[in-house]
């Protein structure tokens, strides 16, 4: 697998395409953000300084940045930054939340004054870092990161249908059709990262040399199965829901790029998997105009530390 996805979707993003996303993208669950704390405070970690990197619109920074003294956000995209800063946050003393553009590799270098040598705590990627450039990131996290940091690192994997909505299974099946029909070409390498749930994942032990400093005997890893929660959602949405929170997917959006003359038509790739879940929820006694689906997301999040001195 690459080190280099190269992710060029979200990183174009302007501040109204930040502020749309954000609007339809769920935060975290209390669990999930539970168990990144308890297990780097487990194994060690502080809670001074918090770094969320691919920060969008500030979800993870605010949530989690109430636990630390300082927290930064870092994103490559200035829409994302203009939008997290419009959403503000506060850190465990009340002081505000930093949000900057710069990338994961570059871990704050590029600003000024930059984020200083082995002052970090704990370094979060929600759901980006499928797209970094794993052999410039991870010399970067070691540089930043105190002894016993934590670097952890979770994404939502592929969204399926939940087992209790009726006809779960034959919807899925036409679902994921759909996907290879018309998205497939307009994946990524990252998207497929995502799918495999990052056992592809580059880590620091598998680069060639590795990348001193992390203890391969710490690594903890969480997979999250259909029925416990990733988001903090309502259990279902409208189809008119689904229709916003699929359509800002980066396959749909590039897929929306190259056939703009489709987009909001019967054509639409988003149109035509709310036209099949339609079909499946009435084939299956669901009312016209009660129709709603309920999302399984088979997550995993995973925790690297840095040594401790």
């Amino acid at each position: 697998m690459s080190t280099t996805p190269q992710e060029k979707t979200f990183s174009s993003y302007s501040s109204e395409q930040g502020k749309a996303y954000s609007q339809l993208r769920p935060d975290y669950h209390p669990t999930l953000y539970q168990t990144i704390l308890d297990q780097h405070i487990s194994s060690g970690g502080q809670l001074d300084t918090l770094i969320d990197l691919g920060c969008g619109p500030g979800n993870v920074a605010r949530s989690l940045g109430a636990h630390f003294t300082h927290a930064v956000g870092l994103d490559p995209s200035n829409g994302m930054i203009a939008t997290a800063r419009s959403l503000g946050g506060s850190t465990s003393t009340s002081s505000p939340i930093r949000y900057e553009v710069s990338t994961a590799e570059a871990i704050g270098s590029n600003l000024s004054p930059p984020i200083p040598d082995h002052s970090v705590d704990l370094i979060t990627a929600a759901n980006s870092a499928h797209w970094f450039d794993m052999a410039s990131f991870w010399p970067s996290a070691a540089r930043v990161l105190k002894p016993g940091g934590s670097v952890a690192m979770w994404t939502s994997g592929q969204m399926a249908i939940h087992p209790d909505v009726p006809n779960a299974a034959a919807m899925q099946v036409e679902l994921d059709q759909i996907e290879e029909q018309y998205l497939r070409r307009y994946f990524e390498p990252g998207n497929l990262l995502t799918r495999g749930r990052y056992r592809d994942l580059v880590l620091p032990w598998g680069l060639e040399p590795p990348v001193a400093g992390f203890d391969e005997g710490e690594f903890f890893r969480k997979d999250w199965d259909v029925y416990e929660q990733f988001y903090v959602s309502e259990p279902e949405v409208s189809l008119d829901m689904f229709e916003r929170m699929i359509g800002t997917m980066s396959p749909v959006t590039r897929w929306r790029e190259a056939n703009p003359e489709a987009v909001g038509t019967d054509r639409d790739v988003v149109k035509l998997w709310r036209h099949a879940m339609e079909r499946h929820l009435h084939a299956a006694g669901v009312e016209r105009g009660e129709e709603k689906v309920k999302g399984a997301m088979r997550g995993v999040v995973l925790v690297v530390k840095k040594k401790r001195d």
